[in-house]
């Protein structure tokens, strides 16, 4: 899929919402906020497919998207794990379903586990100090530890 079509589709998408919403020309914010692909912090990342299909599906990077900020991921890599078939059983062991066998899917997942209960804890905590759920979100984002999660993560994996 050359990089100057999937652009040309990004292009288009926003040139879209601009033309229907005309109060959003001059208004960053309300851009960025309404907007798809517009945003404060851009990802550049080069990958040939070692696996899986050469679709606009496989291209990184991947999302785990979530109603809850904080629980949102994405993942973009260069690797090759050679554990994908026990990293994928993990994954069931613990509940999950993941949509496919490949490595950035496992490794995504296996990241999103620990944010999952990362950020669980954290809401017990801030439950437990007294805080409203809306009042809760900004501290969890304080006191998330992105260091530990992928310490937590990257435990079992194997490969380059």
């Amino acid at each position: 899929f050359p990089v100057t079509i999937v652009f040309a589709q990004i292009n288009q998408r926003i040139n879209e919402e601009l033309i229907k919403h005309p109060e959003y020309q001059d208004d960053v914010a309300l851009q960025k906020a309404n907007i798809p692909y517009i945003g404060e912090l851009f990802l550049g990342h080069v990958r040939y497919g070692t696996f899986g299909k050469n679709s606009i599906e496989s291209v990184h990077p991947f999302l785990r998207q979530n109603n809850w900020m904080h629980r949102n991921l994405i993942v973009a890599g260069n690797f090759n794990m050679t554990n994908v078939k026990e990293l994928f059983q993990d994954l069931v062991e613990v509940g999950q379903h993941p949509k496919e066998m490949a490595d950035t899917v496992t490794v995504m997942e296996k990241i999103g586990h620990f944010l999952d209960d990362e950020v669980t804890n954290l809401y017990l905590e801030c439950k437990n100090e007294g805080l409203s759920k809306q009042e809760a979100s900004p501290i969890i984002a304080q006191r998330l530890n992105i260091a530990r999660i992928l310490k937590r993560a990257s435990k079992n994996w194997d490969g380059g």
